[in-house]
């Protein structure tokens, strides 16, 4: 593939092939493919690989004719452009079968320069189940699986959606089929949005099995549901609240700690000891989504400090770029970070901002705001 100058595209596959006229910087670039078989599970059905990347560069021009890709417009375009359509290439010859998710994932990576990783992250197969595959789908889900599999003991942080409690669980199961542990276990601290156990309706299955729900579900897409009630009966899987792990010594099992952001320091300390012979741990949590009663430190938070750069135990952090949902959730969860920074910068400067009411307990809320302002005084 060499840079000539630039000349618009013939296409045959109703890809626009962009204005006549050569703008300043720009290049032409061809990807070539030693067989029609070959680029068509590249690109996709309909030249699927083609529109996409049309969307994402739509001043550069994509253009087919036999097995010829050109690729004109701006140079930063068109290299990103030719790059993924390498990608995509070397996943056909491999056998991969490319669809949209592929495709985007590897454009991401190409365009966060980490196509290097792009390859090998796309064809690393944790699970197939009932025709779904589970694999990680951007570089730090990559990092993370790798992390499981090399360290006894995993921190994932990250927000919501960026699959550290399912990679870990699909990891788990994994395990199990391999043989490699004799049992799952799979526990969350039963304290959420202020709720207590213990003013919640129902017998303690039914109000502990709301929590642990979300495990429940990622199960089922790993494991045939008519397999778990047998498989939790026979004591194979356990999920359970984190009270339930106190006195036990947990042996050939990998176990994991989900919303540990709402774990105190004690309740930390206590799971992680519960670790036995022949296992793992992984502790997933967001350190921004902590429902402990105010003045409560969460033990994801300290523990995170108490054992970094202990050895076997890694932390893994995960961003709103590892987002696996709508993509509209990233930007949610940049938005929040954003506005939390802004609020702690005021208040390190003393300038206030934003709501604290919500951080305020019930008393200060009610006392004038006069004795508020002179307690808050004295605090300094």
């Amino acid at each position: 593939m060499t840079d000539t100058p630039f000349t618009p595209a013939d296409s045959t596959s109703g890809v626009a092939a962009g204005a006549a006229a050569s703008p300043v910087g720009s290049i032409e670039r061809t990807v070539h493919f030693a067989d029609s078989d070959t680029m068509f599970r590249a690109l996709g059905p309909q030249d699927l690989a083609i529109r996409i990347l049309q969307g994402i560069c739509p001043a550069a021009s994509i253009g087919l004719r036999d097995q010829l890709i050109t690729v004109a417009g701006p140079e930063q375009d068109v290299r990103q452009i030719v790059e993924i359509l390498s990608q995509l290439k070397s996943l056909a010859a491999s056998g991969t079968t490319v669809g949209e998710e592929i495709v985007e994932q590897v454009a991401t990576m190409v365009r966060a320069n980490q196509a290097g990783a792009s390859a090998r992250m796309i064809t690393t197969n944790i699970l197939s189940h009932r025709g779904k595959t589970i694999r990680p789908k951007t570089a730090n889900q990559q990092t993370y699986v790798d992390q499981i599999d090399e360290a006894t003991v995993v921190f994932g942080i990250g927000p919501a959606g960026t699959g550290k409690t399912y990679l870990a669980m699909a990891k788990a199961v994994q395990a199990l089929q391999a043989k490699e542990i004799n049992r799952i276990i799979l526990t969350r601290p039963a304290v959420e949005a202020g709720e207590r156990l213990g003013f919640l309706p129902g017998s303690l299955n039914e109000k502990i099995d709301p929590y642990l729900r979300p495990l429940y579900d990622a199960l089922h897409d790993m494991i045939d549901p008519e397999s778990i009630p047998r498989l939790m009966e026979s004591g194979i899987i356990e999920v359970a609240p984190l009270a339930y792990m106190r006195g036990r010594t947990l042996n050939d099992s990998f176990i994991i700690l989900d919303e540990a952001q709402n774990t105190t320091a004690e309740q930390m300390k206590m799971f992680l000891t519960r670790l036995g012979f022949n296992s793992k741990i992984v502790v997933t949590g967001d350190i921004t989504q902590v429902d402990l009663p105010h003045g409560t430190d969460s033990g994801l938070r300290t523990v995170l400090d108490i054992l970094d750069g202990v050895e076997g135990i890694t932390i893994s952090r995960l961003g709103s770029q590892d987002v696996v949902r709508h993509q509209l959730v990233g930007r949610i969860v940049d938005a929040y970070e954003s506005f939390q920074q802004r609020q702690d910068s005021r208040r390190s400067t003393g300038t206030g901002g934003g709501p604290q009411g919500a951080r305020r307990s019930p008393q200060d809320r009610r006392r004038p705001r006069s004795e508020r302002a002179a307690m808050a005084e004295d605090e300094r």
